[in-house]
């Protein structure tokens, strides 16, 4: 009996766009159990709290059409992606890519997490063709500066992205 494939797929989903989505769900073709990862990253100064992405990543991937035998968990984590992933029991680390300039980056990391523990593979999914320009960062500037980013997120996330932002005029 083989060990079940354990993938994580590790972010900080702020918010959660269709190029996550869509990563997600072509993700659990390949892994028996896919944890979505979130990380508590403060340094990256994220607009939703980690409590918040990961009750959005909850709603959104209950709205995916995936087969039945789907199984994916959304999970925090604030330590060493590695330590995270060999503490869950998985062995793949899952990471989307957009274009050739993610490549470098996600080369080096992958690379430092091999130094760090063999074992553990990383898999790159390069980002379907409608998703590939589509950022987190672009799409909070848009949302914020009021453009419609309905293409980019669900009517789930731009709703919170929508509420979030209103929240913010008013506090001012």
């Amino acid at each position: 009996m083989s060990l079940p494939r354990i993938g994580v797929y590790p972010g900080t989903f702020d918010p959660v766009t269709n190029g996550h989505l869509d990563i997600i769900g072509r993700a659990t073709d390949i892994v028996d159990k896919l944890i979505v990862a979130v990380s508590i990253n403060t340094d990256k100064n994220p607009m939703f709290s980690a409590t918040e992405r990961v009750k959005m990543l909850h709603q959104e991937i209950e709205l995916l059409d995936l087969p039945v035998n789907s199984s994916i968990e959304v999970m925090l984590f604030e330590s060493l992606l590695v330590d995270f992933v060999k503490s869950v029991g998985a062995y793949i680390i899952i990471r989307g890519l957009r274009a050739v300039s993610d490549f470098e980056y996600e080369f080096q990391m992958a690379s430092m997490n091999a130094r760090l523990d063999p074992k553990i593979e990383t898999v790159f999914l390069m980002a379907s063709d409608q998703y590939q320009f589509i950022s987190s960062r672009f799409v909070k500037e848009i949302a914020r500066l009021g453009g419609d980013i309905g293409y980019f997120v669900t009517p789930g996330v731009k709703k919170s992205l929508d509420s979030h932002l209103l929240g913010k005029i008013k506090a001012r």
